[in-house]
């Protein structure tokens, strides 16, 4: 037996700066459930939650998810930093944990797509 997929629409590649992080909430769920963050060439999606403590959301405000210069991504909660590409903590109370990754492609037109089951 074969799994459907379907895909959602995102965003544009565009839309994140570079580096950049975008919240979004492709469930309408009223609040950002992942989060799309760009560093160069590289996109990366992550459930917006930190490992630590629940469901505790990772940004301080409205797309604001990663460190001053762009180099992590941060709990602003706990303080926890964790690495962009693998999402593994690498400072704070959840070190060693990691964020939970989000499937995404990039279409040749640049749309970001959530990919689910």
């Amino acid at each position: 037996m074969s799994k459907s997929f379907r895909s959602i629409r995102l965003a544009h590649v565009d839309d994140l700066a570079d580096p950049g992080a975008l919240g979004c909430d492709p469930d309408c769920a009223g609040h950002d459930t992942l989060f799309v963050v760009r560093r160069g060439e590289s996109l990366r999606a992550y459930r917006d939650a930190c490992p630590h403590f629940g469901d505790t959301p990772m940004a301080w405000r409205k797309d604001a998810y990663l460190n001053g210069d762009g180099t992590r991504i941060v709990c602003h909660a706990h303080g926890a930093q964790f690495d962009i590409a693998t999402g593994v903590c690498l400072l704070g109370p959840c070190l060693g944990q990691r964020l939970t990754p989000v499937e995404i492609e990039v279409t040749s037109s640049g749309d970001i797509m959530l990919i689910s089951a």
